[in-house]
């Protein structure tokens, strides 16, 4: 019996046991919960069948493994068992966010939508014991003399939490601890123009959101994994943000748009905020100033940098381009910044002038080592100068042809690092190869390249025909 919590409401401190960290392919195998409720202490635990493999490091750390999880049931057989023991409880994890997300999503396959006001025991530590250096759970142990009867498994974690919740109360007492739930619980007040029921339309989906202000003028638009979490999370911070705050007094209307995955919410943000141009996006804005470095031999046969703006620019194409940078003031900064950190002839790049047969300043304090005397063999200093902008080069367009990036039911038309548009069908894929390549932008270039890198490659389909659409998402 616990008697030291009797004026807060239901309370349940919960843990679970995983397969691993991604709430899409991995699986809960075990959960506990222990209820506190007028007084009262009730303890639920049950392993859970994950259907998956639990990776060799998972089952050491945890002890759990494919043996002991065998005959256990399903997630889907227990949903309502669990779903039962959160349901008007205050959910309480450490590290809250991992364990709500997780049970959030596996109670979504099973068509139930679970929502619990949240309170973190990491945001509760940090605030009640600021001169901790570090709130992860061994900390949060070994700190307050907890005592543990089993590490990393889903009710020797929650009973940890439990205790650290008795300490909390004869520290600080019931007043403050219900004055830091208050203070820590998402729970926002809406904006004055937007109504509940706009609220609850939003899905927690992938996908990218709109702000609009009285006039239906675009002022800010976002992109998430969870749409609906992530636009509740900019009124829940609004009292305490600056920038939340004057969004949520502008923000008059709210749209969005659901995409499959994290690829077409990336690529659609950057597209509409340059289409929209919203008063508070200041990063995803197009810039007309965008332009890269080529190295040229002069006349002495020395490479120089010519700055190519963005007229002249097709990157992609161009094989000899470094970059990309969105002013010429940074394309010189960086150069600057290169051939400080490698000891390079700021002389023989154009950053500083170079009197006949005068070494440059950088050589006279020991940051140059002399191509621009001859002390260094030109060959050399071209070598270095090459290997010090690799990590810059602008990588050329890695097909020959136009491709469909698939996620979901959805293709990612691209063609030479630009965003063609999003198709669901022949037709659709057809009309984006006829429209034409849109303009370079820097932030679709990142976004493709980032994702090119680590993708399965039977994802990537390249459009020689559009009629190869149906074979790709059959």
């Amino acid at each position: 019996m616990n008697v030291l919590t009797p004026n807060f409401p239901p309370l349940a401190f919960v843990d679970i046991e995983t397969t691993g960290g991604n709430s899409d392919r991995d699986r809960i195998t075990e959960v506990a919960v222990i209820t506190l409720q007028d007084g009262q202490l009730f303890k639920w635990s049950r392993l859970i069948n994950p259907g998956v493999f639990i990776p060799r490091n998972i089952q050491i750390l945890t002890g759990i493994d494919p043996s002991l999880v065998e005959n256990e049931p399903f997630f889907h057989d227990i949903a309502k068992e669990i779903y039962e023991q959160l349901e008007g409880k205050v959910f309480i994890a450490h590290n809250a966010r991992f364990d709500y997300g997780f049970l959030k999503a596996s109670f979504k396959r099973c068509e139930l939508d679970f929502r619990a006001k949240v309170l973190c025991t990491v945001k509760l530590s940090r605030l009640l014991f600021p001169e901790q250096a570090r709130h992860n759970l061994d900390t949060v142990i070994a700190s307050h003399g907890l005592q543990v009867s089993a590490r990393h498994r889903a009710m020797g974690d929650a009973e940890v939490l439990e205790q650290f919740w008795n300490v909390c109360v004869r520290q600080f007492g019931v007043a403050r601890l219900q004055e830091a739930m208050k203070q820590l619980i998402a729970n926002p007040s809406l904006p004055p123009k937007i109504d509940q029921k706009v609220i609850d339309a939003i899905p927690d989906s992938p996908g990218v959101y709109l702000f609009y202000a009285e006039n239906r003028t675009p002022i800010y638009i976002g992109k998430s994994n969870s749409l609906r979490t992530r636009v509740m999370g900019h009124f829940s911070s609004a009292l305490s943000v600056r920038k939340e705050m004057k969004l949520s007094m502008q923000v008059a209307d709210i749209d969005w748009i659901e995409t499959a995955g994290e690829i077409g919410a990336l690529l659609l943000e950057s597209k509409l905020i340059k289409e929209k141009l919203p008063s508070l996006n200041i990063k995803l804005r197009r810039s007309k100033d965008l332009c890269a470095w080529q190295f040229l031999l002069n006349e002495n046969q020395i490479l120089t940098p010519q700055l190519v703006r963005h007229d002249d620019l097709q990157p992609g194409i161009q094989d000899n381009l470094y970059g990309l940078f969105y002013s010429r003031h940074e394309a010189n900064k960086t150069l600057q910044s290169i051939a400080k950190k490698n000891e390079l002839c700021e002389g023989l790049l154009g950053l500083e002038k170079l009197l006949p047969g005068k070494p440059c300043f950088g050589f006279q304090v020991k940051q140059c080592r002399g191509a621009c005397v001859g002390v260094e063999a030109i060959n050399a200093y071209h070598l270095r100068l090459m290997t010090a902008l690799k990590k810059f080069k602008v990588g050329v367009w890695p097909f020959k042809t136009a491709i469909g990036i698939k996620e979901g039911n959805e293709l990612h038309v691209t063609d030479h690092w630009c965003y063609l548009g999003t198709a669901i069908n022949e037709d659709e894929v057809f009309e984006l190869l006829s429209t034409g390549k849109p303009e370079f932008d820097l932030d679709i270039y990142k976004i493709i390249k980032k994702f090119l890198k680590t993708m399965d490659k039977d994802r990537i389909l390249k459009l020689e025909k559009p009629t190869n659409y149906e074979e790709f998402v059959g």
